[in-house]
C-alpha cells in the first residue's frame, strides 16, 4: 500500500504524491477528479428558475465540487445538492464589491447563517486595492472571513484582477492570506472595464507566488479550453470558476455521456 507523503506536497494535493512516483499530471485524472476542481458557475442576472435548474443539475451531474449561484437560487441549489457529492458556493457583494463593510458583511450573514452553505464567493472593494488602500482592504476582507468562519463557512476573496496591475495583484493577494481567506479567487467573470483575460497563467502564476502556499487558489474567467484548464491544475491552482457552457469543454465530457455512465 502506498504511503502518502504530505510534507512532499507544497500545495495540498494528496493525489500528486503518491508512492513516490512524483506528480500526477492533470491529464492522468480520470474526469471525475477533474471535476473536483470546479466550480460550476450558474450567475447569469436573467436567468429563469427553469434556466437555473438545468445548469445547477448538469453541475451536479458532472460531479463538479460546487455550484457557484446567486444568493436567490439557495432554496433551488438546496434541494438539488441534497444527497450528492456537490456543494454549494453562493456569491456576495457581487460583482461590484462596493458595498460598505457593514452591508458586506450583513448580506454575507444571511447567507452563511442558513447552515446550507460550504463556500462564499466574496468580491473584494477593489477600487480601494487600486487606491492603494491597503489597511482598508484587510480590514473589509477581514471582516468578511470572520464572519464566515464563525459559521463554518469558507471564504473565497475575489480580486477583479482583470482592473489590477501585477504589482496589486501580488499585494492584495498577500493581504488577503494575512486576512485569513481559504481562498483568493482571480476574477467574477462580469468585469466590463477593459479587457478581460480572468485567469490567465500569468495571473495566477502572480497569485500562487504571492500566496506562497498560504492559503487556496482559485482561478476564475475565460477558462475555456480544456488545454488551459489542465496547464491550471499542473501550475497549483486548486479551484476553477467554469461556466456552465465550458464545463462539458474541460472536461472532455458531454453531459450526456456522464448521464449514461
Amino acid at each position: 500500500m502506498g504511503i502518502v507523503w504530505n510534507i512532499l506536497c507544497p500545495r495540498k494535493k494528496i493525489v500528486r504524491c503518491k508512492n513516490m512516483k512524483g506528480p500526477k499530471k492533470a491529464i492522468e485524472l480520470t474526469w471525475e477528479e477533474q471535476a473536483r476542481y470546479i466550480d460550476q458557475s450558474v450567475l447569469k442576472p436573467e436567468f429563469s428558475d427553469e434556466e437555473i435548474i438545468k445548469y445547477i443539475q448538469e453541475g451536479v451531474d458532472f460531479k463538479c465540487k460546487t455550484v457557484c449561484i446567486n444568493p436567490s437560487s439557495l432554496d433551488i441549489a438546496v434541494k438539488m445538492t441534497e444527497g450528492t457529492e456537490t456543494g454549494i458556493c453562493v456569491v456576495c457583494d457581487f460583482p461590484f464589491g462596493k458595498s460598505s463593510t457593514v452591508s458586506k458583511v450583513a448580506q454575507g450573514e444571511l447567507i452563511c447563517k442558513s447552515g446550507k452553505v460550504d463556500e462564499l464567493d466574496v468580491v473584494s472593494n477593489y477600487g480601494w486595492i487600486r487606491s492603494k488602500k491597503w489597511l482598508q482592504v484587510r480590514q473589509d476582507i477581514k471582516a468578511v472571513v470572520d464572519m464566515c468562519h464563525s459559521y463554518n463557512v469558507k471564504a473565497k476573496i475575489i480580486l477583479e484582477t482583470d482592473a489590477l496591475s501585477s504589482l496589486e495583484i501580488q499585494r492584495a493577494t498577500e493581504i488577503a492570506v494575512e486576512a485569513g481567506a481559504d481562498f483568493i479567487k482571480s476574477s467574477t467573470g462580469f468585469y466590463t472595464g477593459g479587457t478581460a483575460i480572468g485567469a490567465s497563467n500569468e495571473i495566477m502564476d502572480i497569485m500562487l507566488k504571492a500566496s506562497a502556499g498560504r492559503c487556496l487558489i482559485k482561478g476564475s474567467g475565460a477558462i475555456r479550453t480544456r488545454e488551459h484548464f489542465l496547464e491550471l491544475i499542473d501550475m497549483g491552482v486548486d479551484r476553477m470558476g467554469i461556466g456552465y457552457k465550458s464545463t462539458p469543454i474541460v472536461l472532455g465530457k458531454t453531459i450526456e455521456e456522464v448521464r449514461k455512465l
